[in-house]
């Protein structure tokens, strides 16, 4: 079995999200219940609605690309890095190449999987892309990363 890679210097939120993950995994069975589909796609459907609320009340544009609903043209405060999915949504100003899209729609299947354990997951695996399990898996290069 490959050892996980570690997050290079981990910042609070990392930290703590890092023991929240730890804690969890812990308790048994825990792991099993948040990320059965019963837990998770209700996650996944209630970050979508609401990412889409928020991509609507900005003002995106939106359009429909590799499953993804696409919400543009929003302002570069609104979203994270190039641009961000949650749920089914990806936010981005124009950050819209098929391999950034490609890429995006890993992210989308990842949500799919863990529901709104995503965002922990996530900040727990930590900021830099080639450390980041999520970002590997969904193809750096694709990503923007390389």
């Amino acid at each position: 079995m490959i050892a996980p890679v570690r997050p290079e210097h981990p910042n609070r939120m990392e930290r703590a999200a890092a023991s929240l993950v730890r804690g969890v995994v812990r308790v048994p069975g825990m792991r099993r219940v948040l990320l059965s589909r019963v837990v998770a796609l209700p996650g996944y459907w209630f970050a979508t609605g609401c990412a889409f609320v928020w991509g609507t009340v900005l003002f995106g544009r939106h359009r429909r690309s590799h499953g993804l609903h696409v919400i543009y043209r929003l302002p570069r405060w609104s979203f994270g890095r190039g641009g961000t999915t949650i749920g089914a949504i990806y936010l981005t100003r124009e950050n819209l190449t098929d391999s950034v899209l490609e890429h995006e729609a890993v992210h989308r299947a990842q949500w799919r999987r863990y529901g709104l354990s995503m965002p922990v997951l996530y900040l727990a695996a930590g900021r830099v892309a080639r450390t980041n399990r999520f970002e590997v898996e969904a193809g750096l290069e694709k990503g923007g990363y390389a």
